[in-house]
């Protein structure tokens, strides 16, 4: 059993990020003739993972899947800063992938992430940019354990508490290297510095995440700032929603409380919280599942 601390010393994580993308460089060439994949999302983690592969001087292929709700700062970045990443298009748009589910993205369904994120990659020795700091439970994790077995590895592929620096999931056909793991946010800044790596402007105006325009996984705060700022990405989803609402009355579901793509995004935002801006006789959780069974 190996054991890494998580608040390690900055140069050792530098060090120990560069030798694993070394140690298994073989093996990605063996699974994809470009090396590995890398998962690119423009955010500060990614751009630190591109240039960690950069200075490891291993094969690899950036890609970054177009979700259709980013942000165009962001996406502007990435085509000015980093050329020669691998832009994924969708088969389907955020707002009709709405409106073929007939339900909102969730915290709890998630299908867009699915679907518009996670395709890529298959078959192929994928790095991604997940740290334990990004949830909470992560950071109160002290060691990394990595078990051996007759010289394999064996390690689970969980999304949230069990992250390891490498993974193995057969159900999606993907190894999965995680370099940056046991990062802290200071650790990432202090690298974006010391090595004067570009990165987002929004980060510069107060964005502490980058990632698409009105995730449910982020606080109502933020998805309200994200709609003032992106007042046509609001509509695109009032349209959708509207869609929406229409495709399940087609297909005989019940559309409870929900009149038009107003009141849908009103729950979406809003849900149980109690504000102001919530309106009379509102779908509560229960209700949307208990419809949607």
């Amino acid at each position: 059993m190996e054991q890494y601390r998580l608040f390690d010393d900055f140069s050792n994580k530098v060090k120990r990020a560069i030798q694993l993308f070394q140690m298994f460089e073989d093996a990605a060439v063996r699974y994809h003739e470009d090396g590995y994949y890398l998962a690119f999302s423009g955010g500060k983690d990614s751009v630190v993972l591109y240039v960690l592969a950069k200075m490891a001087h291993v094969k690899f292929q950036a890609h970054y899947h177009l979700t259709t709700v980013d942000p165009p700062e962001l996406v502007r970045f990435i085509r000015e800063a980093f050329p020669d990443v691998k832009v994924e298009y969708p088969e389907l748009t955020m707002w009709d992938l709405i409106v073929k589910k007939q339900m909102p993205p969730l915290r709890t369904a998630r299908y867009c992430c699915e679907v518009l994120k996670e395709g890529g990659g298959e078959g192929a020795f994928t790095v991604t940019g997940v740290r334990w700091e990004e949830s909470r439970k992560r950071a109160n994790r002290d060691f990394l354990e990595i078990h051996k077995k007759k010289g394999a590895i064996y390690l689970n592929c969980d999304n949230e508490e069990d992250r390891r620096k490498l993974e193995i999931c057969s159900l999606k056909g993907k190894r999965i290297l995680n370099p940056i793991i046991d990062w802290t946010e200071e650790d990432i800044w202090c690298f974006i510095r010391k090595y004067q790596v570009p990165y987002c402007c929004l980060y510069d105006q107060g964005f502490c995440r980058i990632g698409c325009i009105g995730c449910p996984l982020a606080s109502i705060k933020s998805r309200e700032r994200e709609f003032e700022r992106y007042p046509k990405y609001r509509d695109a989803y009032i349209r959708a929603f509207d869609r929406m609402v229409k495709a399940r009355t087609a297909s005989g579901k019940s559309k409870g409380n929900w009149k038009d793509g107003e009141s849908v995004f009103r729950w979406w935002m809003y849900g149980n919280e109690k504000t102001d801006k919530q309106v009379a006789g509102q779908m509560e959780l229960k209700d949307f599942i208990d419809m949607a069974a």
